[in-house]
């Protein structure tokens, strides 16, 4: 049996204690000041991948099949068509039918955020209406970029504003720099922040200090903090952060799972000794391969990965055979 889905086994007793549908108490992490938040984000949500058939149509079967598989961990909630969802090559109508199928087999007790940024503000709007139609509980909203030079502070807390005050489900800022090429500048997230309808951010920048200052200068207000990368969770709920959005989770799930257990209980030896080990295969399936490589790294564990949306390109043989010996250094394999 792989390393793996013995720990799964051995996990699974004490991940189910970690029930989603109300706010877990936190022993390792401080609490920031203020009152519970409205709406819980705390806990570990995959964003999902998009399965595709081989002729790169959506393929909703094995969609429908990976969410039986994931149905088992216990995941505070599910990203759909975030960055690793291929959101981008997707039609509108195709984003919209894949979060009506998602919502259709989560359990109503799991957040369904989705991805709705588009470039413009009214294009926005009108996604993310449809995504909240569809049944998503939170709209994920990317920075627009195509025009990053015009993207200053007031442009963007424009932008957000009048898009919190459209939406009819709560919104949480997405910045990906690594994809846009912009980093949601520190002053529009703290005025962000005081708007009512919008109440987190996924930062995936990767820059701790940033992010511990976002929490700090937000202590006050209904907003909090998600971890873009599973490479840096430790150190992210070390500065505050409330949970993480991992593209790994696809992948290694349940012990992204215990590693947010282990932080919130304080047992922070552990927590550290996990995290070394989900460093390098959360590089490989991100920085280094990106989507193929999550996808490829998904059929090793029982899952459906596929093929991408071109002009995405499959792995090489050599690629493969590299990716397999992260995983197999790291004990997954």
């Amino acid at each position: 049996m792989a390393f793996s889905a013995r720990l799964a086994s051995s996990l699974r007793p004490a991940l189910a204690a970690l029930h989603w549908a109300a706010p877990r108490q936190c022993r390792g992490l401080s609490t920031p000041q203020g009152s519970e938040p409205s709406l819980d984000l705390r806990g570990i949500f995959p964003p999902l991948a998009t399965p595709f058939s081989p002729s790169q149509e959506v393929d909703y079967a094995q969609l429908e099949g990976n969410l039986r598989r994931y149905a088992s961990i216990p995941f505070r909630g599910l990203v759909v068509l975030g960055s690793n969802g291929e959101y981008p090559y997707l039609a509108p109508r195709e984003r919209v039918e894949v979060v009506s199928c998602v919502r259709r087999a989560l359990p109503r007790d799991r957040l369904l955020l989705a991805g709705s940024g588009c470039e413009s503000t009214q294009a926005t709007i009108k996604l993310t209406i449809s995504m909240a139609e569809a049944g998503a509980d939170v709209a994920l909203v990317v920075t627009p970029c195509y025009y990053r030079g015009a993207m200053t502070t007031a442009a963007l807390v424009h932008h957000y504003t009048e898009v919190g005050d459209a939406s009819p489900i709560p919104v949480v800022l997405y910045s990906v720099p690594a994809n846009t090429g912009l980093d949601l500048p520190m002053e529009a997230v703290i005025t962000l922040a005081q708007h009512p309808n919008i109440i987190g951010i996924k930062d995936s920048g990767g820059d701790i200090t940033r992010m511990g200052l976002i929490v700090h200068k937000t202590r006050q207000e209904d907003f909090q903090v998600l971890a873009g990368s599973a490479g840096f969770l430790l150190a992210s709920y070390a500065v505050g952060a409330s949970g993480g959005v991992c593209a790994l989770a696809n992948v290694l799930g349940d012990p992204l799972c215990q590693l947010d257990h282990l932080c919130r209980e304080g047992q922070w030896q552990m927590a550290r000794d996990l995290q070394h080990r989900l460093i390098e295969p959360n590089m490989a399936v991100t920085r280094r391969f990106g989507i193929p490589g999550l996808k490829k790294a998904m059929e090793w564990f029982g899952y459906y990965g596929g093929p991408c949306r071109a002009p995405l390109a499959p792995l090489s043989p050599a690629q493969v055979e590299e990716l397999r010996s992260t995983f197999s250094a790291n004990g997954w394999l």
